[in-house]
Parts: structure tokens; sequence; C-alpha cells
């Protein structure tokens, strides 16, 4: 059975419900017969496994739909629209919701955007949320346009890593892709950051053809004397980014243009449930990433979930099937109830995704909505 509805304003309001007032915070989610309202059937340290076997121990939540840049690949050109303040997730509901994940095994959090830097209370939010048991570290993709500025503050507050978002090292073409200046800002972030000693420092690149693919040699020399961690990730398709197959650079053609590039690039052991293939060049600091999303996906491999920034958990980044964790707060679920949530969402996540011509035409949020 399937459910689709935006009304969730009276749901919760005594969470003693019955199974159809639980599937009523659904959007496109099928849930299984069994799902109790009673707390003390809910084993709330169990792990968050889905049908097919995969352990879900990270979380990655967006903070907020704003950004002071406009990729093209991440928002359309006339923009979107954004939700009210009232419907963000505040502090007190991350700390909730996080809470309930933490105690069913999720350890990592990611804060995402949007762009996370322009919440003012960022550093408040890592701290609170570090400080939750079980959680061993918080990281932050960023845009790195104001990061020189904040990141001392942040790391403080116990920021654990870095990612930064950047598909070019050219000024010309950074203002063309972003539709803003700032290339300069973003360079001198990342230094900061290895300064600070964030080891190492990773660089999500997306690659399109025509636009950044001949600057993947660039990129790979950037690893020669610092730390850093450059990711080139094959470009995906999400509502307004105008994705065509032919835009996309597939990860054979990446990898053969790298060692083309750069013949002493070689292949490093994989690491446990991560989304990027390790290379490097022999005698360099850093290390470079092929994420193949598209044309090589490691769905059976995913352990992550997703929470918007207006409260919705989505099980899979390509799904269009959301449940919202935040009206189940405000309408006062407890961790248990929370739970009986996530794990009906994770009793629906496909296998794998539809591919990347059927992902092109399905319904789903910008991924300026979803978060990076």
């Amino acid at each position: 059975m399937k459910i689709r509805t935006n009304n969730f304003s009276s749901l919760y309001r005594i969470f003693e419900c019955d199974l159809r007032t639980i599937k009523s915070c659904f959007r496109a989610i099928t849930v299984p017969d069994r799902l109790y309202s009673d707390d003390s059937r809910v084993e709330a340290a169990a792990s968050l496994s889905d049908l097919h076997g995969r352990r879900h121990n990270y979380l990655r939540i967006s903070l907020t739909e704003r950004c002071n840049l406009r990729c093209k690949y991440c928002m359309p050109a006339e923009g979107v629209p954004l939700s009210s303040r009232s419907s963000l997730l505040s502090v007190e509901e991350l700390r909730v919701i996080v809470g309930a994940l933490a105690a069913a095994g999720v350890d990592k959090l990611r804060l995402t955007g949007g762009e996370p830097t322009l919440r003012s209370d960022l550093a408040d939010i890592i701290q609170s949320l570090k400080a939750i048991d079980g959680i061993r570290s918080v990281s932050m993709t960023t845009n790195g346009l104001v990061l020189a500025r904040r990141l001392a503050s942040l790391q403080r507050a116990g920021l654990d890593a870095v990612n930064v978002s950047l598909d070019t090292l050219r000024p010309d073409r950074y203002e063309d892709m972003a539709r803003r200046r700032g290339l300069a800002r973003v360079l001198a972030g990342l230094d900061l950051a290895l300064q600070l000693g964030y080891s190492p420092v990773k660089i999500n690149t997306v690659l399109m053809r025509g636009f950044n693919d001949d600057e993947i040699g660039d990129f790979i020399e950037m690893t020669r004397e610092r730390d850093l961690e450059v990711r080139f990730i094959e470009f995906m398709p999400f509502a307004g980014n105008e994705w065509k197959s032919g835009r996309l650079v597939p990860h054979r053609e990446v990898l053969r243009a790298a060692r083309a590039a750069h013949p002493g690039l070689r292949p490093l052991p994989p690491r446990p449930n991560d989304t990027a293939t390790l290379w490097k060049v022999g005698g360099y600091a850093g290390t470079v990433g092929f994420i193949s999303s598209m044309t090589q996906h490691f769905c059976a491999t995913c352990n992550r979930l997703r929470l918007t920034a207006d409260g919705n958990l989505k099980v899979c980044l390509f799904g269009a099937a959301e449940v919202s964790l935040r009206d189940a707060v405000r309408g006062g679920a407890g961790p248990a109830q929370l739970l009986q949530l996530v794990r009906a969402a994770l009793h629906n996540k496909k296998a794998a995704h539809a591919g990347m011509q059927n992902l092109a035409h399905m319904e789903n949020r910008p991924m300026i909505l979803i978060g990076g």
C-alpha cells in the first residue's frame, strides 16, 4: 500500500496512535503491517538495517536550504522556493532526532546545506550534536566561501573533518558555474584547513563535459605537496539542473585522463562503505578519489540516511519517498516512535537506484533542497 500526503499538521497529537495515523506521516512510503507504538517492543539499540542487510550508521543533515552561491548543477537558474524558518529544524529538534538515531547505531554525522556556514549558530549545533552519546564524528561539506573566517571557531566546537565543493581552479569558470565570484576565498579556506591540522581536506569536484573535464590533471597536481583528497564526482540528475547524459564524464574516461596526466597514479586499498575508490600518485602527499554514482554505483554498500533542512528523512539520495521526522517530533514523538518511522522507511529502501536514464525522469527535489 502506498500513501502520498503533504498534510502533516495533525500528526502525533496522541502518539499512542494506531497504524493508520503512523502511515499518514509518510509520503510515498510503503509501511509494513507490524509497526509498534509500545516503547517496550522497540529495541532502540538494534542497528538500522534494511531488507538487503545494509546497516546505516551515517546521517547527512542539511542545516539550511539557503546558499551564497547559485551553482548550475545544484540550483535551477530561476532559484527555488525556500521553506519558512518555522519549517526548519531547531537545534533541540536536531538533538532529539540525532539522539534517537545514535541509540540505534548512527555514529557519523555530516552537516550540509544549502551552505551550512550561513547558520549563525553552526558552532552551537556542532557542539550540541558532538555531545550526544554515541556520536564519534561530525564533519561538514561547504562551498568554502567563508571557511577562512569561520573554521577556527568551528574546530573549537568539535568539527572533525571538512569537505570543500570546488569544481574549477579557473576564476572565470568559477564565476560562470557559481554565478558568483569567490575562488580566491575558497582556496584561502583550503589552506587554513590544512594549517589547522585537518587531514585530509577533501575536495568534491563534479565533472561536466565541456566545462571542467580538461582540469583533471590540474586538480590531481594539487595533491603533490598538500594532504588533499580530490574526489571526482559524476554529474547526477536532479530537478532543474538540466542534466544530460552527454555532459556526464564516466568513471572510465576520468580515470583514463587522470592516468594520462599522471602515469604514476596507482590504486589504494578500499575503505569500508566508502563512496570513492582511492588512488595516489607515487610520492605525492594527497590522494585522488573517483565517485561513480551513475556508471558504477555503490548502492550495495550504502550506509547513509539523509535529513533535509525541513525535517524529512530520505533513505536514498535519488528516491522521492520521504517521511517527516520534524512533524513527528513536534507532535510529541519520543526516540522509540522516531525509530519506528525510520525502520519503516528502511523497510522500503530499494536494493539500488533506478539507473541514470530513469533517474533523469523521476520526481525528486533539486539538490539544494536535499542537501549535498
